[in-house]
Parts: structure tokens; C-alpha cells; sequence
């Protein structure tokens, strides 16, 4: 039987529709050994309604505190998931530092002021060679600042199906390479089949690139709803098994460890 961890969900505390204790229920019934918070932050604030207020930080960490030691029948991990902005890496680690968090996923969602995942707005008169490039790049940078623990959905600019029409294979490659360099593990995402991607993060397709790389991964369901967690894992440890993989990681108090699956 799979060692199932999900680490990527988010509770009221950002822009999930239900509090912990529900992800915990939901994770429970589906025979999970480990379940893993991550509300969204943005270490730049503002008045970001999908992400967690600053000031709030301290009750949600209390809160997930909590709950890992009450729960003797499942694994309760603390993350965050952070938005990755050049420029301001103090802040964030400065914020990462602040609460023993077990691991940390960094994400992609901004190129510039704004966000990819406006649709059709952010594409409408762009070069979508240079969008992915640049996308790409950042990732790829934030991998190399050392801050994160895992990269989140890697490939989210897919997300609205706008894609290059030259080969990206060298994209993933760098990608790849980057992670390797840099000792960080990425997730493959099953939120995106909820989207109109209506496929995991990253492309399927290059997942054994990853694979040959020797980058540590992790399954994640990106649950803003508890009837989310988990959902479609068999099919994506089923394609990682064919990519190569014969192993992820798991994560306490910001160390990984492999467990094979």
C-alpha cells in the first residue's frame, strides 16, 4: 500500500472553503499517512483575498500546532505555500524562520504585477515563447534561492491551455537541471485537472526528465475543498511509476526523506 501524504490544501485561512479539521477528516477516510497545510502567503502583502493576512500567521501556525498534537492517527505537518517575488528574499525567509514550519512550497503565479492565471487578459497580445521562457526562468531562480522545500506546480502558466507551438522540451530540461542543482523536489499537482488545463502539473510528458534528474517528488492535490484531497492519486503515482520514479519524498521539520511507493 502507498504511503499516501498530501502537503499542498488550504483552509479558510487563504482561500480554502473549509477549516482544518475537515482536510483531516477527508484525509482520514481516504487512508492518508500524512496531511500538509499550506495557505497561501505573499511575502509582498497587500489586500490579496487568496492569500493569508500577515498579522493572521501566528494563529494559523497555533492552529496547525495544535492539531498535530492532538492527532495520534494521522500525521499533521505545517507548510506554507509562498509566493516566490524577486528581490524580496529577506522577507521571506525572515517569514520562514518565524514558526517551525515542516516544509516550505514556493510558487510561481506572478510575472511582474500580475498573475498568469488571468485568462484572457494576461495573454492577449504577448509572445507566448517569451511568456513560458520567462516563466520558466523564474521558476528555475526560485528553485536556486534555497528557500523552499518544494516547488509548486511548476508548469502553472499551462493552466488556461495557452501554449507555445515550438518544442519546449528545453524548458523542462533547464527545469529539471535546476531542481537537481539546487535539492529541491518538486510536486506533481492533480488540481490542475480541475482546470481548463484538465491535466496534472507538470506536463505528463516530461515528467521522466525529472525522473532521469534524480529530483525528489511529491503528490499533491492542491485541495481548496476537502472532497478534493487526494484526489486523482492513483493515476498520478501510476505515471510516475512509468516516468521512472520508485520513490517520494516526505517531510518533518524541514528535512526530506525518501519512502518508496
Amino acid at each position: 500500500m502507498i504511503y499516501g501524504t498530501d502537503y499542498h490544501v488550504h483552509t479558510t485561512y487563504s482561500d480554502g472553503k473549509r477549516e482544518p479539521e475537515a482536510y483531516i477528516e477527508a484525509a482520514l477516510k481516504l487512508g492518508l499517512r500524512e496531511i500538509g497545510f499550506s495557505d497561501h502567503l505573499n511575502p509582498g502583502g497587500g489586500p490579496l483575498k487568496w492569500c493569508m493576512a500577515h498579522d493572521r500567521l501566528p494563529l494559523y501556525a497555533e492552529h496547525i500546532l495544535r492539531l498535530k498534537r492532538e492527532h495520534k492517527d494521522i500525521a499533521v505537518r505545517l507548510g506554507l505555500e509562498i509566493d516566490y517575488l524577486p528581490n524580496i528574499e529577506e522577507v521571506t525567509e525572515r517569514i520562514i524562520r518565524s514558526f517551525p514550519f515542516d516544509y516550505i512550497i514556493g510558487s510561481v503565479h506572478y510575472l511582474g504585477e500580475e498573475t498568469v492565471d488571468l485568462d484572457p487578459e494576461f495573454f492577449i497580445g504577448k509572445d507566448i515563447n517569451l511568456i513560458y521562457e520567462n516563466y520558466f526562468n523564474l521558476v528555475c531562480e526560485a528553485a536556486s534561492t534555497g528557500l523552499f522545500d518544494i516547488i509548486g506546480h511548476p508548469d502553472f502558466v499551462r493552466i488556461n491551455c495557452h501554449c507555445p507551438e515550438s518544442d519546449i522540451t528545453h524548458l523542462y530540461s533547464m527545469m529539471a537541471s535546476a531542481f537537481e542543482i539546487h535539492d529541491v523536489a518538486f510536486e506533481l499537482n492533480t488540481n490542475g485537472r480541475n482546470k481548463p488545463l484538465h491535466d496534472f502539473y507538470p506536463d505528463r510528458q516530461y515528467l521522466h526528465l525529472f525522473a532521469e534528474h534524480g529530483v525528489p517528488v511529491t503528490v499533491n492535490s492542491d485541495a481548496h475543498f476537502p472532497e478534493r484531497v487526494g484526489q486523482y492519486y492513483p493515476e498520478a503515482y501510476d505515471l510516475l511509476k512509468r516516468a521512472g520514479y520508485r520513490e517520494m519524498a516526505v517531510f518533518s521539520g524541514r528535512e526530506r526523506f525518501m519512502i518508496p511507493f
